[in-house]
């Protein structure tokens, strides 16, 4: 895409969006698809990591760190945008954006969710720690496909663009599961 300086006659640039979408998309759909996204592959990651052979299965404990690792991470990308944006206004306002941009990485936190309960079943029913972290990874993967899939048709792709991008999204899911598969 072009800029504004360097469009003829000073005219600026209009943004391209996808088939179908008549309008700017929404970015509501796009935040809550990175915090998907993001909490998604990281649950993914720690499922993996906390799944060691030969060690004993504590899904509890791997449980509390997949929930506390995405809440941190929530955290931590809420306040670094915040930090980022940071303008001189009032305190009262600067404190209320702060709140706002740590309530916007709730997405993130939910996305994490089906690993952390998927890990307390396990607990709750004994079940081993092979098929937990297969499960886990399936599921979350299928998880990636939906989270492309739906917020690509929310904001305005149509139909077979959006399983694509899900597809893609699906594909960082199979990474990590190929990369477990490969390290361990």
């Amino acid at each position: 895409m072009v800029n504004e300086e360097q469009q003829p006659h000073g005219q600026a640039a209009q943004p391209a969006f996808p088939a179908g979408a008549g309008s700017r998309p929404s970015r509501r759909g796009a935040d809550w698809m990175f915090g998907g996204v993001y909490g998604t592959v990281l649950a993914s990651a720690l499922l993996a990591a906390l799944d060691q052979k030969g060690d004993e299965f504590t899904p509890y404990y791997d449980a509390s760190w997949v929930f506390v690792t995405a809440a941190t991470a929530g955290l931590a990308h809420g306040y670094s945008h915040h930090m980022a944006s940071h303008q001189q206004d009032s305190a009262a306002h600067r404190w209320r954006m702060l709140v706002l941009a740590l309530w916007n990485e709730w997405p993130l936190i939910v996305a994490a969710l089906p690993t952390v309960l998927l890990l307390v079943a396990a607990g709750l029913f004994g079940w081993d720690s092979y098929g937990v972290t297969a499960v886990g990874l399936g599921l979350n993967t299928a998880l990636l496909f939906g989270w492309g899939s739906f917020v690509a048709l929310r904001v305005g792709y149509r139909l077979g663009s959006a399983l694509l991008i899900g597809l893609a999204d699906a594909t960082i899911g199979l990474a990590i599961i190929v990369a477990n598969a490969v390290i361990k």
